[in-house]
Protein backbone atom coordinates (compact mmCIF):
# COMPACT_ATOMS: atom_id res chain seq x y z
CA UNK A 1 0.00 0.00 0.00
CA UNK A 2 2.82 2.41 0.88
CA UNK A 3 4.66 1.61 -2.35
CA UNK A 4 1.50 2.19 -4.46
CA UNK A 5 0.92 5.53 -2.75
CA UNK A 6 4.51 6.56 -3.39
CA UNK A 7 4.32 5.54 -7.08
CA UNK A 8 1.09 7.42 -7.61
CA UNK A 9 2.62 10.65 -6.32
CA UNK A 10 6.02 10.46 -8.03
CA UNK A 11 6.63 13.51 -10.28
CA UNK A 12 7.61 13.01 -13.89
CA UNK A 13 10.70 14.46 -15.48
CA UNK A 14 14.24 15.08 -14.32
CA UNK A 15 13.29 15.34 -10.61
CA UNK A 16 11.66 11.92 -10.55
CA UNK A 17 14.81 10.03 -9.57
CA UNK A 18 15.57 12.34 -6.65
CA UNK A 19 12.01 12.20 -5.39
CA UNK A 20 12.04 8.41 -5.65
CA UNK A 21 15.21 8.14 -3.57
CA UNK A 22 13.80 10.48 -0.91
CA UNK A 23 10.61 8.45 -0.65
CA UNK A 24 12.56 5.20 -0.35
CA UNK A 25 14.71 6.67 2.43
CA UNK A 26 11.61 7.81 4.32
CA UNK A 27 10.08 4.36 3.96
CA UNK A 28 13.29 2.69 5.23
CA UNK A 29 13.44 5.04 8.20
CA UNK A 30 9.83 4.24 9.09
CA UNK A 31 10.62 0.54 9.04
CA UNK A 32 13.60 1.04 11.35
CA UNK A 33 11.49 2.98 13.83
CA UNK A 34 8.82 0.31 13.85
CA UNK A 35 11.39 -2.48 14.19
CA UNK A 36 13.13 -0.99 17.25
CA UNK A 37 11.97 -2.86 20.37
CA UNK A 38 11.06 -1.00 23.55
CA UNK A 39 13.36 -1.36 26.52
CA UNK A 40 12.31 -3.99 29.07
CA UNK A 41 10.73 -2.53 32.19
CA UNK A 42 13.69 -3.68 34.30
CA UNK A 43 16.10 -1.56 32.22
CA UNK A 44 14.14 1.67 32.15
CA UNK A 45 15.95 4.50 33.92
CA UNK A 46 18.95 2.23 34.53
CA UNK A 47 21.69 4.71 33.66
CA UNK A 48 24.71 6.54 34.98
CA UNK A 49 23.78 10.22 35.06
CA UNK A 50 26.82 12.46 35.09
CA UNK A 51 27.04 14.84 38.02
CA UNK A 52 30.48 16.31 37.53
CA UNK A 53 31.79 18.35 40.46
CA UNK A 54 29.01 17.08 42.75
CA UNK A 55 30.05 16.33 46.32
CA UNK A 56 29.92 12.81 47.71
CA UNK A 57 28.35 13.02 51.21
CA UNK A 58 31.23 12.50 53.67
CA UNK A 59 28.99 11.54 56.63
CA UNK A 60 27.57 8.37 55.04
CA UNK A 61 28.30 5.32 57.21
CA UNK A 62 29.47 2.00 55.75
CA UNK A 63 31.41 -1.04 56.95
CA UNK A 64 34.75 -2.05 55.49
CA UNK A 65 35.86 -5.60 54.74
CA UNK A 66 36.85 -6.12 58.39
CA UNK A 67 33.41 -5.12 59.65
CA UNK A 68 34.66 -1.81 61.02
CA UNK A 69 32.19 1.07 60.83
CA UNK A 70 33.58 3.97 58.80
CA UNK A 71 32.41 7.19 57.19
CA UNK A 72 33.20 8.06 53.59
CA UNK A 73 34.87 11.16 54.93
CA UNK A 74 37.51 8.92 56.55
CA UNK A 75 38.90 8.30 53.06
CA UNK A 76 38.84 11.93 51.93
CA UNK A 77 41.45 14.61 52.21
CA UNK A 78 44.74 13.42 50.74
CA UNK A 79 44.43 11.29 47.60
CA UNK A 80 42.15 10.99 44.54
CA UNK A 81 39.75 8.06 44.67
CA UNK A 82 38.53 5.52 42.13
CA UNK A 83 34.93 4.61 43.01
CA UNK A 84 33.32 1.40 41.72
CA UNK A 85 29.67 0.62 42.53
CA UNK A 86 28.91 -3.10 42.23
CA UNK A 87 27.35 -5.89 44.23
CA UNK A 88 29.46 -8.85 45.21
CA UNK A 89 26.98 -11.61 44.39
CA UNK A 90 26.45 -10.28 40.86
CA UNK A 91 26.58 -13.26 38.47
CA UNK A 92 28.26 -11.47 35.57
CA UNK A 93 28.49 -7.71 34.95
CA UNK A 94 30.00 -6.57 38.27
CA UNK A 95 32.76 -9.16 37.98
CA UNK A 96 33.58 -7.81 34.53
CA UNK A 97 33.67 -4.26 35.91
CA UNK A 98 36.14 -5.28 38.64
CA UNK A 99 38.19 -7.37 36.22
CA UNK A 100 38.43 -4.41 33.85
CA UNK A 101 39.37 -2.11 36.73
CA UNK A 102 42.13 -4.33 38.11
CA UNK A 103 43.48 -4.86 34.59
CA UNK A 104 43.72 -1.10 34.08
CA UNK A 105 45.26 -0.53 37.52
CA UNK A 106 47.94 -3.15 36.86
CA UNK A 107 48.97 -1.24 33.73
CA UNK A 108 49.57 1.96 35.73
CA UNK A 109 52.89 2.88 37.30
CA UNK A 110 50.88 4.63 40.03
CA UNK A 111 50.06 2.44 43.05
CA UNK A 112 46.80 2.14 44.96
CA UNK A 113 47.49 3.20 48.52
CA UNK A 114 50.41 5.43 47.52
CA UNK A 115 49.13 7.91 44.94
CA UNK A 116 45.39 7.12 45.02
CA UNK A 117 42.69 5.05 46.76
CA UNK A 118 40.11 2.62 45.41
CA UNK A 119 36.66 2.21 46.99
CA UNK A 120 34.45 -0.64 45.86
CA UNK A 121 30.98 -0.21 47.35
CA UNK A 122 28.16 -2.76 47.23
CA UNK A 123 24.73 -1.30 46.43
CA UNK A 124 22.99 -4.42 47.81
CA UNK A 125 22.17 -3.71 51.48
CA UNK A 126 21.86 -7.46 52.18
CA UNK A 127 25.56 -8.11 51.57
CA UNK A 128 27.94 -8.48 54.51
CA UNK A 129 31.56 -7.63 55.37
CA UNK A 130 32.45 -11.34 55.11
CA UNK A 131 31.44 -11.32 51.46
CA UNK A 132 33.35 -8.08 50.95
CA UNK A 133 36.46 -9.61 52.57
CA UNK A 134 36.33 -12.61 50.23
CA UNK A 135 36.04 -10.33 47.23
CA UNK A 136 38.94 -8.21 48.43
CA UNK A 137 41.17 -11.23 48.94
CA UNK A 138 40.49 -12.31 45.37
CA UNK A 139 41.36 -8.96 43.83
CA UNK A 140 44.35 -8.28 46.03
CA UNK A 141 45.78 -11.51 44.66
CA UNK A 142 45.22 -10.26 41.11
CA UNK A 143 46.53 -6.75 41.71
CA UNK A 144 49.57 -7.94 43.72
CA UNK A 145 51.05 -4.53 44.56
CA UNK A 146 52.79 -3.91 47.91
CA UNK A 147 50.64 -1.85 50.27
CA UNK A 148 47.53 -2.18 48.12
CA UNK A 149 45.52 -3.74 50.95
CA UNK A 150 45.50 -0.41 52.76
CA UNK A 151 44.57 1.49 49.60
CA UNK A 152 41.72 -0.60 48.15
CA UNK A 153 38.64 -1.12 50.33
CA UNK A 154 35.48 -3.15 49.78
CA UNK A 155 32.49 -1.65 51.57
CA UNK A 156 28.97 -2.70 52.49
CA UNK A 157 26.30 -0.59 54.12
CA UNK A 158 22.67 0.09 54.99
CA UNK A 159 20.10 1.00 52.38
CA UNK A 160 20.01 4.66 53.49
CA UNK A 161 23.73 5.16 52.90
CA UNK A 162 23.65 3.26 49.61
CA UNK A 163 20.71 5.30 48.31
CA UNK A 164 22.34 8.60 49.28
CA UNK A 165 25.65 7.65 47.63
CA UNK A 166 24.14 6.32 44.39
CA UNK A 167 21.94 9.40 44.06
CA UNK A 168 24.90 11.70 44.66
CA UNK A 169 26.93 10.13 41.82
CA UNK A 170 23.97 9.56 39.46
CA UNK A 171 24.09 5.76 39.55
CA UNK A 172 20.55 4.49 38.86
CA UNK A 173 19.68 0.82 39.19
CA UNK A 174 16.67 -1.45 39.76
CA UNK A 175 16.06 -4.75 41.46
CA UNK A 176 14.42 -7.37 39.27
CA UNK A 177 12.24 -9.43 41.63
CA UNK A 178 11.57 -12.18 39.08
CA UNK A 179 15.25 -12.82 38.39
CA UNK A 180 16.49 -11.96 41.87
CA UNK A 181 19.16 -9.67 40.39
CA UNK A 182 19.94 -6.00 40.05
CA UNK A 183 19.73 -4.28 36.68
CA UNK A 184 22.46 -1.65 36.52
CA UNK A 185 24.86 0.15 34.22
CA UNK A 186 28.62 -0.38 34.25
CA UNK A 187 31.31 2.18 34.89
CA UNK A 188 33.65 3.74 37.42
CA UNK A 189 34.12 7.28 38.74
CA UNK A 190 37.15 9.28 39.81
CA UNK A 191 36.79 11.61 42.81
CA UNK A 192 39.01 14.44 43.93
CA UNK A 193 40.69 14.11 47.35
CA UNK A 194 37.87 16.27 48.71
CA UNK A 195 35.23 13.86 47.39
CA UNK A 196 33.96 15.76 44.34
CA UNK A 197 33.15 13.82 41.18
CA UNK A 198 35.85 14.55 38.61
CA UNK A 199 35.52 11.91 35.86
CA UNK A 200 33.26 9.07 34.66
CA UNK A 201 34.53 6.10 32.67
CA UNK A 202 31.95 3.78 31.13
CA UNK A 203 31.84 0.12 30.20
CA UNK A 204 33.81 -2.81 31.55
CA UNK A 205 37.26 -1.96 30.16
CA UNK A 206 39.03 1.27 31.06
CA UNK A 207 41.93 2.75 29.13
CA UNK A 208 44.96 2.92 31.46
CA UNK A 209 45.97 6.19 29.81
CA UNK A 210 42.54 7.74 30.42
CA UNK A 211 42.38 6.49 34.00
CA UNK A 212 45.86 7.83 34.73
CA UNK A 213 45.04 11.24 33.25
CA UNK A 214 41.80 11.28 35.24
CA UNK A 215 43.67 10.60 38.47
CA UNK A 216 46.30 13.24 37.69
CA UNK A 217 43.60 15.85 36.98
CA UNK A 218 41.58 14.88 40.06
CA UNK A 219 44.71 15.33 42.20
CA UNK A 220 45.19 18.82 40.77
CA UNK A 221 48.51 17.65 39.30
CA UNK A 222 49.83 16.52 42.69
CA UNK A 223 50.64 13.09 41.25
CA UNK A 224 52.01 12.02 37.89
CA UNK A 225 54.97 13.18 35.82
CA UNK A 226 55.86 15.96 33.35
CA UNK A 227 54.79 13.60 30.58
CA UNK A 228 51.29 13.53 32.09
CA UNK A 229 51.20 17.35 31.98
CA UNK A 230 52.13 17.23 28.30
CA UNK A 231 49.43 14.64 27.60
CA UNK A 232 46.83 16.72 29.45
CA UNK A 233 47.77 19.64 27.21
CA UNK A 234 47.18 17.51 24.12
CA UNK A 235 44.16 15.50 25.32
CA UNK A 236 40.86 16.72 26.72
CA UNK A 237 38.19 14.81 28.64
CA UNK A 238 34.88 14.51 26.75
CA UNK A 239 31.98 14.00 29.20
CA UNK A 240 29.75 12.67 26.41
CA UNK A 241 32.00 9.68 25.76
CA UNK A 242 33.81 9.40 29.09
CA UNK A 243 37.14 9.35 27.25
CA UNK A 244 40.10 11.60 26.57
CA UNK A 245 40.38 12.84 22.99
CA UNK A 246 43.04 14.79 21.13
CA UNK A 247 42.77 18.59 21.15
CA UNK A 248 43.74 19.42 17.56
CA UNK A 249 44.48 23.08 18.24
CA UNK A 250 46.81 22.20 21.07
CA UNK A 251 48.62 19.75 18.80
CA UNK A 252 49.03 22.58 16.26
CA UNK A 253 50.38 24.89 18.97
CA UNK A 254 52.74 22.20 20.22
CA UNK A 255 53.94 21.55 16.67
CA UNK A 256 54.49 25.28 16.14
CA UNK A 257 56.45 25.58 19.37
CA UNK A 258 58.58 22.57 18.40
CA UNK A 259 59.25 24.13 14.98
CA UNK A 260 60.32 27.43 16.54
CA UNK A 261 62.62 25.62 18.98
CA UNK A 262 64.16 23.57 16.19
CA UNK A 263 64.78 26.64 14.02
CA UNK A 264 66.19 28.52 17.00
CA UNK A 265 68.57 25.69 17.86
CA UNK A 266 69.67 25.42 14.22
CA UNK A 267 70.32 29.16 14.04
CA UNK A 268 72.41 29.08 17.22
CA UNK A 269 74.49 26.18 15.90
CA UNK A 270 75.00 27.98 12.58
CA UNK A 271 76.13 31.21 14.28
CA UNK A 272 78.53 29.34 16.55
CA UNK A 273 80.06 27.49 13.62
CA UNK A 274 80.42 30.71 11.64
CA UNK A 275 82.09 32.48 14.59
CA UNK A 276 84.51 29.58 15.00
CA UNK A 277 85.51 29.80 11.33
CA UNK A 278 86.17 33.52 11.69
CA UNK A 279 88.39 32.92 14.70
CA UNK A 280 90.40 30.32 12.80
CA UNK A 281 90.89 32.70 9.89
CA UNK A 282 92.23 35.47 12.10
CA UNK A 283 94.46 33.27 14.28
CA UNK A 284 98.10 34.59 14.13
CA UNK A 285 100.87 32.35 12.75
CA UNK A 286 104.19 31.65 14.50
CA UNK A 287 105.82 34.47 12.45
CA UNK A 288 103.31 36.96 13.80
CA UNK A 289 101.46 37.22 10.53
CA UNK A 290 97.77 36.72 10.04
CA UNK A 291 97.00 33.27 8.78
CA UNK A 292 95.85 33.48 5.17
CA UNK A 293 92.59 32.01 3.93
Amino acid sequence: MARELIRSRLPAGKNALGATLCCLLVLAACRLVVAQPALPAALRNVVIEQKLNAQVPPDLVFRDETGRSIKLGDYLGSKPIVLALVYYDCPMLCTQVLNGLVGSLKALSLDAGEQFLVLTVSFDPRETPDLAAAKKESYMGRYSRPGASGGWHFLTGPESSIEALTQAVGFRYRYDVEKGQFAHASGIMVLTPQGKISRYFYGIEYSPRDLRLGLVEASNNQIGSPVDQLLLFCYHYDPATGKYGAVVMNFVRLGGAATVLTLGASLILFLRRDARRNRLRLRPTTQGNVKPD
